[in-house]
């Protein structure tokens, strides 16, 4: 099975942050959407659909761990990470995506085709899918 399978069937839609947004904006709009994590957008709006990294409920928790409740006025740039984003296509097996979860210790990867944002997909995604293919067919 492939990321593009789980896409076509998965009815979410992609929620984004811009990455000048505070801590407390990304924090609202995760608890409004009643997501984990968002994608983050470059601030450029020439930049188009593209993803600068993800930004997840264990940032929010660092913010506030390391800065107090000024954590939340930080900005969404200052805790993304600054290396390069970890991301996968349509054509990517799921194994090879659970490998990169697991290699890089992530739970969310945005999917990319034609260095546009095409959706995001989930361990929960990757894991449901891998539990559908082993379940015994009912006869």
């Amino acid at each position: 099975m492939k990321v593009g399978d789980i896409l076509r069937n998965k009815t979410a839609r992609v929620i984004t942050v811009r990455m000048n947004e505070t801590v407390g904006v990304a924090a609202q709009l995760m608890r409004a959407s009643n997501v984990s994590a968002l994608v983050v957008k470059d601030v450029v709006r020439t930049e188009g659909n593209t993803a600068a990294g993800m930004f997840t409920e264990r940032d929010v928790v660092r913010a506030i761990a390391e800065h107090g409740a000024a954590g939340v006025n930080l900005k969404v740039s200052q805790l993304i990470s600054p290396q390069r984003l970890i991301a996968c296509s349509t054509e990517d097996t799921l194994e090879h995506v659970r490998h990169l979860m697991n290699v890089h210790h992530i739970r969310h990867l945005p999917v990319i085709v034609d260095f546009a944002l095409a959706g995001v997909i989930s361990m929960r995604d990757v894991s449901s899918a891998f539990d559908e293919a082993e379940a015994p067919v009912a006869a």
